[in-house]
């Protein structure tokens, strides 16, 4: 997995077109980009930087159980998604409520998270293990800011990683991320160890082995101030993947904590530090 992470630096440096974002950071983008990954061979977190694994994780645990409020971030060490956030924390319906609470039109709450394990288990050769989180009636209004959005009830920021599709074969789960805009230096290597954390979570509450995770992205960048990191990224030679294991079986995906991940053989370089977009 590493080494095609390497590849897709690599790839936007030499073919990237400078494009106007957002933020008015400015990137170099090119467009449909895609990786794969055997969870056999090893869990995807980089080991050409070190990776912070408690916000990735009490990210996925947010987002399993519905939040859309920093405070059990912050509560946790984690403050990822508080630029963005109102004062008392609010983000509106981003990726916790659609994944949860989705609500339909008929007036009824989808659990978008329950259903996708039950169809796994009930039914595993279906073509509909999807999880969604690209509810048009709900994404921001691009004029106004993130908390003005999340105070209106609408999203603070659009979702990125907008679909999850999951296949089973021979015993084994894999799942494909569909994500619409992806920063490769600071976001994408969270978005693949977040997938492979839940493809291995589904695995573990399906009674299946985790197969494969594969990665799309649209929009794939690197921000122009993060040029010289990813040149001292590019400079230093990968190392061994580490193995997830966990500590125990949790009842339901709801129940797994922080201390039933554990990652064995996690050696990385050290942290390259990077401005964020706002």
């Amino acid at each position: 997995m590493e080494q095609q992470y390497l590849a897709l630096l690599e790839d936007i440096l030499d073919n990237g077109i400078k494009k106007n974002d957002r933020t008015g950071t400015g990137t170099l983008s090119v467009f449909g980009r895609m990786y794969r990954h055997d969870l056999s061979s090893g869990f995807p977190l980089l080991t050409t930087k070190r990776l912070h694994i408690r916000s990735i994780i009490h990210e996925l645990l947010w987002f399993l159980h519905g939040g859309t409020n920093v405070q059990y971030l912050n509560a946790n060490g984690v403050t990822i998604w508080d630029e963005w956030a109102t004062p008392d924390g609010e983000l509106g319906p981003i990726y916790g409520a659609q994944w949860r609470h989705w609500l339909g039109h008929d007036g009824e709450v989808y659990d978008q998270v329950d259903a996708v394990i039950r169809s796994i288990k009930n039914n595993p050769d279906s073509r509909r293990h999807i999880i969604n989180a690209w509810n048009v009636a709900l994404l921001p209004d691009e004029t106004k800011s993130p908390q003005q959005n999340a105070r209106e009830g609408k999203m603070a920021l659009a979702p990125c990683h907008v679909m999850y599709q999951f296949w089973v074969a021979d015993g084994k789960v894999s799942a494909m991320m569909t994500q619409r805009s992806g920063d490769i230096f600071l976001g994408i290597p969270y978005n693949a160890a977040s997938l492979g954390f839940l493809t291995h979570m589904i695995a573990h509450q399906t009674g299946l082995k985790a197969g494969e995770i594969v990665h799309s992205i649209g929009d794939l960048h690197i921000y122009s101030n993060h040029l010289e990191q990813v040149h001292t990224q590019l400079s230093r030679e990968p190392r061994l993947l580490p193995q997830l294991e966990f500590a125990r079986k949790p009842d339901s995906i709801l129940d797994y904590t922080f201390d039933d991940f554990i990652i064995n053989g996690y050696d990385p370089h050290p942290a390259i530090t990077a401005p964020i977009a706002i």
